[in-house]
């Protein structure tokens, strides 16, 4: 973002320049029209997601404006991941504030164009408008799955086993070196853990291949222990977490160790956009294959028990006491 907006063009006049180029999919009559057809494919329901992104909560003003773009897109995709989906389309509406300029919106049109044609999918539609208040963007996200197979937050039963993708933490601990932490740190541990934060790999080969498998699942965003909980509360089961389990990565590991503080700080923290979920034990074998198949690692973390809530347990099995487990929107 820049202190003038001269160069901007009006709203239309950047729709067609650097938007509708975007707009592959045959039913987003290259955004000419007020609406989209999306079909899906016989046999398939639709699954439909948003997330909305404001500057200084879900993004710094200073991260590169391909990072905002391919962020906001790719939480979405990581919700139809962990639902089983796979992407389709989305929906973009983007508020601005006078003070961006058009370079910046040509480079956040250019990151988005560039996971068009990494996920596959194709902007069909959305709104531009000013705002007076912070930049604001909310994209929507369309997938399919077969009829009746969408992993939903409910179906943990006891006795399930839970899982979690990839490394957990270093979203948050990227975030928190952009704001001073770590400066003593190699460069290429901060540069990884800041990618991280800035632009998360939803796990779309791994979600699709967990339907049939998958009890229940989400992805993570507010914190791994804020997101198991959903499931416990929509499942009405307890989940608990083996501290000593939860996947650090090195890069996180060497910002923060493993001891218990950097344990529950990895496990509270937001950001991750991984897979989090649970399946009978008997599911295990063809879980760990998949996941070699997606090249993406899969760590079994913990068991669903009889009763509510989530603990995080230490190697004694006693519970962990977590002030807070995860973000708080509000």
């Amino acid at each position: 973002m820049t202190s003038s907006s001269s160069d901007r063009p009006g709203e239309f006049e950047l729709i067609a320049r650097l938007f509708a180029p975007l707009a592959t999919a045959p039913g987003a009559f290259g955004l000419t029209d007020d609406a989209a057809i999306i079909t899906p494919p016989a046999g398939e329901e639709l699954v439909v997601t948003t997330d909305a992104l404001v500057e200084a909560v879900h993004f710094l003003r200073s991260d590169p404006p391909a990072s905002i773009a391919k962020k906001s897109l790719r939480m979405n995709l990581s919700d139809l991941a962990a639902k089983g989906a796979a992407p389709i389309a989305y929906l973009l509406a983007l508020s601005l504030p006078d003070a961006t300029d058009m370079a910046w919106l040509k480079t956040f049109a250019h990151g988005l164009g560039e996971d068009q044609r990494e996920y596959g999918v194709s902007l069909i539609g959305g709104d531009t408008t000013r705002t007076p208040g912070p930049l604001t963007l909310a994209i929507t996200a369309l997938g399919s799955v077969p009829r009746g197979t969408m992993i939903r937050r409910a179906g943990a039963k006891k006795g399930d086993l839970v899982f979690v993708s990839g490394t957990i933490g270093d979203a948050g601990a990227g975030l928190a070196i952009l704001k001073g932490e770590g400066v003593a740190i190699p460069d290429a541990v901060r540069d990884e853990l800041v990618a991280r934060y800035r632009e998360p790999s939803p796990r779309v080969s791994l979600g699709p291949a967990l339907r049939g498998l998958a009890s229940a699942a989400l992805d993570v965003s507010d914190g791994l222990l804020a997101d198991l909980g959903h499931i416990a509360e929509t499942s009405q089961v307890r989940i608990e977490v083996d501290a000593g389990r939860i996947p650090l990565s090195p890069a996180l590991l060497a910002l923060r160790g493993n001891d218990l503080a950097a344990l529950v700080r990895a496990a509270t923290a937001g950001d991750d956009y991984e897979i989090a979920f649970t399946a009978p034990e008997r599911a295990r074998s063809a879980i760990l294959k998949i996941a070699a198949e997606a090249c993406v690692p899969v760590t079994e973390i913990g068991r669903v028990q009889a009763g509510h809530g989530v603990a995080l347990l230490d190697s004694a099995g006693h519970e962990i006491a977590v002030p807070r487990t995860g973000y708080v929107h509000f």
